[in-house]
């Protein structure tokens, strides 16, 4: 039989007492007081999400954006490909780099020193060859993201105030960071609750049977645990409302 680690066995002993399916709140709970208890680090939540729907079909695609209340933890930093007025409203927004082709050479010379890439539908142009660069890296401007946009100043704002996007994967699952173990527990669960709206939000019209399959929350290097989807509804509906 192998052998159980004195971190396994002590995550044990902390889950013991957790309910499974749990609300929300008490998963939080449940997890922060793991990574109290035995992380050397400050972990991150993650949201897991099944959905009930067939990626293969062009009509059961999730794909959305969600400003989390409470913010991510983490500084983004962003850059803006732009013409003209647009890359002086870029600057005054608070973008860390901008610029037009000048810009986009760098990239292509291997520039990757941000998070996100935000541009302005008149120099997607400039950004279509860089495609195979910028796609499998996720950083690829996109209409659906509110990565391509005029309001270079609202797209901006959104990402620093926490904007994330979220897309189902090829198993139909939804992967989502939801700020730091450090944060307050009821902002970590407006940061939950405001994810799981807009899932419900993007259930494809063609999507047939149970939407959420399942959902579990789990710390980055912690236990999952399952959440209770019957409640999740009236706990989007006690924090968001």
């Amino acid at each position: 039989m192998p052998t159980i680690t004195k971190r396994k066995q002590k995550i044990l002993e902390l889950m013991e007492e957790v309910e499974q399916p749990s609300l929300g709140l008490e998963a939080i709970k449940a997890l922060k007081n793991v990574c109290k208890d035995l992380s050397k680090f400050d972990e991150t939540l993650e949201a897991h999400i099944r959905l009930g729907i067939d990626v293969k079909h062009a009509d059961q695609q999730v794909r959305s954006t969600v400003v989390l209340p409470a913010g991510t933890g983490k500084k983004v930093r962003i850059a803006v490909v732009a013409k003209g007025e647009k890359i002086k409203e870029a600057e005054e927004a608070g973008a860390d780099i901008v610029g037009a082709e000048d810009l986009v050479e760098k990239i292509q010379g291997g520039f990757f020193e941000f998070d996100k890439l935000v541009a302005t539908p008149d120099a997607m142009g400039m950004l279509g060859k860089l495609g195979k660069v910028l796609g499998p890296k996720g950083l690829m401007p996109n209409p659906k993201a509110g990565t391509v946009t005029f309001d270079i100043k609202g797209a901006i704002n959104e990402l620093k105030a926490g904007r994330v996007e979220f897309r189902a994967d090829k198993q139909g699952m939804v992967h989502v960071p939801l700020g730091k173990m450090s944060f307050e527990a009821e902002d970590l669960m407006k940061n939950f609750a405001a994810l799981a709206d807009a899932v419900l939000k993007a259930k494809p019209s063609a999507a047939k049977g149970t939407y959420l399959k399942s959902v579990y929350l789990a710390s980055s290097m912690g236990p999952g645990i399952k959440i209770d989807t019957k409640q999740l509804p009236f706990e989007i509906k006690e924090y968001i409302g």
